[in-house]
């Protein structure tokens, strides 16, 4: 997994390769630091040195300790930087793909969980490439250029770094195997949670309605529990390895500074080594504490990416485009022998279909719920790819070439189209991005819905919301023939709307339907009179099998099927849902480049009146947690004091280890020092 989330930082235009360089250069600095640090102690406290005499060296001391820190930010800016480039070009790259594998896959799968994946999974890829990543690198790089700059000076002092360093990363290696599985359960846990939020806001009105809104709330509660504490046990982890690596590393650097203070008492090493030495010991073993902080965010990052690449390994369902211009027309899309056979499903939805669709006819689709009828359209679309048989397109020039007709020559009217939070026009464009205020105008007018236009309180620019919260069933209906009127492609595939529909409506739509028939090869899930009664031909779905074809006074001759449903009224009443083994096909045009509904706009900041609001009501959040709160603080100022008495210490005990007093005034702090 590590190896395909390096694979993606080769797009980022050598942003990390500055990055691992400027963690480098640090290292150096911090060598030059600690050895300009012990030459100016030990002149001016054992040389005698008065201030001018050490002037020089106080300047590059401060050059460097002002190098180290713009490093430092280098170094912090490009791993953001890098981060922000991988980020943008996974969701680009998972977007894509999951456009790619198209219905059949998304409706197999859980909104909020998708929707996790795609936002909450990809923010967790930042902390891996911003902090574990880089810090990788730097444990594997600054202590092995430290340990070359102590060997040099002092050749004992760097054989117990070498020998005391390989505990941390193996104590790292112990506790990662428990983080991973419990990383992985988290990240579940939240698909899961984000899967019931997005479920309950859906389902919000039906909820209310059977009152079970208290109890969903309930399940809702219990899943938050079960990912509280799944976190909780990651944190817990976490906190125990950052104690332990903690723990070992103050020990280490310990042992570096008594083993450093018994060898100047018996002079057998001069001051400034053993100075130098001391400072660089913490910084040996500071990357190996930040790696443990750190593991946490790279392995989240990695459970994250697992759920990722799962999707990026999914095959597409959808086949690839035909290369034909879109200006050669479609003389026929032909399916020879097609069956299709969803995915866990043993029952096929087609079999065994041949159906020639000719350029100028118009094919109704006819048939009991279950037949196969939204399959059939949806291979036709491109949405699916044929179990066996094949599907071609004929072409003017007399080009015949397998797969679906391109998109650019093809349009899709749903029972249920989807209109996003944007507005009218937004929602209306994506049909022709390029289209004029007088084509939208005009696709308008022959669907009926220029009255609506003028009707709503900002005309063009008023947002419908989500799902078109602000626009009937009816008049949603419309904006779908307007989008088609405004694509105006040769080919349509249409399922006609049958949900609960007032008389006036209904007549509306009828007239923007046969507008939008008139001229063009089409394909239509029919469940009105006048559309079979119409069309040039009806092919009659029973059980995934077209089992009649004709005209409507040839079918009703025959006395089969057909005539059965046309003398129950069962083809021309609301169609019931679709069962579970038939896709719900998307509600946009079909093959839309560009025109891409625009984000919603940023939020503008706040003043720090809101902003001192805001602080207050979150603080408010700490209501009750107060000890908790208090006692977190105190530990965290402890353990910077026991941080900083621990490196005083050890620097007094060189210092006075370097006049070489008797022993005995030194056990102590070699004792406090040691623990």
């Amino acid at each position: 997994m590590h190896r395909r989330l390096l694979g993606l930082a080769r797009g980022t235009g050598g942003l990390f390769a500055l990055t691992w360089g400027a963690l480098w250069v640090g290292g150096l600095l911090t060598v030059a630091q600690a050895a300009l640090f012990s030459q100016i102690v030990d002149g001016a406290f054992l040389g005698g040195h008065t201030l001018s005499q050490e002037l020089p060296r106080l300047w590059l001391l401060l050059g460097v300790i002002l190098a180290r820190a713009a490093v430092a930010g280098l170094h912090e800016i490009t791993a953001r930087a890098a981060a922000v480039r991988v980020k943008a070009a996974l969701r680009r790259r998972l977007f894509a793909h999951i456009q790619a594998l198209g219905p059949l896959y998304t409706r197999g799968q859980r909104t909020g969980e998708l929707t996790a994946t795609a936002m909450e999974g990809v923010e967790a890829l930042d902390a891996y490439f911003s902090q574990f990543l880089p810090q990788i690198v730097v444990t594997a790089l600054i202590p092995l250029t430290l340990l070359l700059f102590v060997f040099s000076r002092d050749w004992l002092s760097g054989l117990v770094m070498l020998v005391t360093a390989p505990m941390l990363p193996l104590l790292m290696v112990l506790i990662g195997k428990g983080a991973e599985a419990l990383t992985r359960r988290q990240y579940q846990m939240l698909g899961r949670l984000s899967a019931q939020l997005l479920d309950a806001l859906y389902g919000l009105t039906t909820l209310k309605l059977f009152g079970r809104s208290r109890a969903y709330a309930g399940t809702i509660a219990r899943v938050s529990d079960q990912y509280r504490r799944a976190t909780m046990g990651v944190l817990r982890l976490t906190f125990l390895s950052a104690f332990a690596l903690e723990l070992l590393a103050t020990i280490s650097t310990a042992i570096v500074a008594v083993e450093v203070g018994l060898r100047l008492l018996y002079g057998r090493m001069d001051f400034s080594s053993a100075f130098f030495v001391l400072v660089l010991a913490p910084e040996f073993y500071i990357p190996f504490r930040m790696l443990g902080l750190r593991f946490h965010a790279g392995m989240s990052g990695v459970s994250a990416a697992e759920r990722i690449f799962a999707i990026l390994d999914e095959a597409p369902m959808r086949p690839l485009a035909p290369a034909a211009p879109s200006t050669v027309p479609v003389r026929a899309v032909i399916l020879e022998d097609v069956s299709f056979v969803y995915p866990g499903e043993a029952r096929p939805a087609l079999s065994h279909v041949s159906l020639r669709l000719q350029q100028g006819e118009r094919v109704a689709l006819v048939g009991p719920s279950g037949a196969g009828k939204t399959t059939l359209a949806g291979l036709i679309l491109g949405f699916l790819t044929p179990t066996a048989g094949r599907i071609l397109t004929e072409y003017a020039d007399g080009r015949v070439v397998e797969g679906p007709p391109p998109p650019e020559q093809i349009a899709w009217v749903p029972q249920q189209p989807h209109l996003f939070h944007d507005t009218l026009e937004a929602n209306l464009r994506l049909a022709r991005p390029d289209a004029t205020l007088e084509d939208l105008e005009e696709a308008c007018r022959k669907a009926r819905l220029d009255d609506v236009v003028r009707s709503l309180p900002e005309g063009w620019r008023t947002v419908v919301g989500t799902g078109g919260a602000r626009l009937s069933g009816g008049e949603a209906q419309r904006l779908a023939l307007a989008r088609a009127f405004l694509k105006d492609a040769p080919i349509l595939v249409m399922d006609e709307p049958t949900a609960h529909l007032d008389p006036q409506t209904e007549a509306l739509l009828e007239e923007g339907t046969r507008r939008l028939l008139e001229g063009r090869t089409a394909l239509v899930i029919a469940h009105r009179l006048y559309t079979v009664r119409t069309a040039d031909r009806i092919v009659v779905l029973d059980e995934g099998q077209v089992v009649e074809e004709g005209t409507h006074s040839e079918l009703m001759a025959r006395g089969g099927l057909y005539a059965r449903l046309a003398s129950t009224a069962r083809v021309f009443l609301p169609a019931a849902p679709e069962p579970a083994g038939e896709p719900v096909l998307p509600g946009g045009p079909v093959g839309v480049e560009g025109g891409v509904p625009a984000p919603p706009p940023e939020p503008s900041g706040a003043g720090p009146g809101e902003r001192g609001a805001l602080l207050r009501r979150l603080l408010g959040f700490l209501r009750g947690y107060e000890p908790q709160v208090a006692l977190s603080v105190l530990l965290g100022a402890l353990t910077v004091g026991a941080n900083l008495a621990l490196l005083g210490t050890s620097a007094w005990l060189i210092a006075a280890a370097a006049l070489q007093p008797p022993l005995g005034s030194l056990y102590v702090a070699i004792v406090g020092v040691r623990f």
